[in-house]
């Protein structure tokens, strides 16, 4: 057993089981037929879910959707997967494309791991985005923390050549171990000089969680890294 399987039995998420609104349940109910997609360990064939070819996004852990929402509304050439285990942010998500009229996202309710192990074909996607992951501050805890190498690795096989992986995190000593771990993988490059972490890029909205850190003084740093 690889340590990233290991991984999959201590998660690396909270799975937090909040109740839906009525407009989250009506939305993923309506929704759901329409945009979501079912976890079987088979490879997905992502232009025929689309029914268009495209730039690929696979963003991992999309919280209630916002950014997610808003990328996609400004890309309509572009197609997005979002994977999160939080039914009601996928709800809140199903509902936002809805009101939207958004048709370029597809959505899994499922562990992000089981999927791009057997779902997501290698050298497929053009851009992963990971924003403000679980942290796992204790230090007993960070080996729960989703960054890390052979985590990273699965991600590199994913990846067209020339493909991106963006991070983001509020909290310090996971960017800097985020930082550690990217440095150190043998298919990145930092599109920023060695070490440095990157602005934030005009595509990434700010969230109402950011924006309320900004003003309590948080910082965010983003990482931005080329597959080789």
């Amino acid at each position: 057993m690889t340590d990233l399987e290991k991984r999959q039995r201590i998660r690396s998420y909270v799975l937090r089981t909040g109740r839906m609104t009525p407009a989250q349940r009506r939305a993923y109910d309506e929704g759901w037929q329409r945009w979501g997609l079912e976890y079987t360990p088979e490879e997905l064939a992502i232009d025929t879910v689309f029914g268009r070819t495209g730039p690929c996004v696979l963003e991992i852990g999309f919280g209630m959707g916002q950014s997610l929402a808003e990328m996609a509304h400004s890309n309509p050439g572009s197609n997005f997967i979002g994977i999160e285990v939080h039914r009601p942010g996928v709800g809140r998500l199903l509902h936002s494309m809805a009101e939207l009229d958004i048709d370029n996202i597809r959505v899994y309710c499922h562990d992000a791991v089981e999927i791009l192990q057997n779902c997501i074909p290698d050298a497929s996607l053009d851009t992963v985005q990971i924003f403000f992951p679980d942290p796992w501050h204790k230090k007993r805890h960070n080996k729960r923390r989703l960054i890390q190498p052979e985590f990273v690795a699965l991600l590199a096989s994913k990846l067209k050549s020339g493909g991106t992986l963006h991070l983001a995190t509020d909290w310090e000593d996971y960017a800097r171990q985020m930082m550690a771990v990217l440095s150190g993988a043998d298919n990145f490059s930092n599109t920023c000089s060695e070490g440095e972490f990157a602005e934030r890029p005009a595509h990434r909205p700010l969230t109402k969680f950011e924006l309320r850190g900004e003003r309590l003084g948080h910082g965010v740093w983003d990482l931005i890294f080329s597959r080789d």
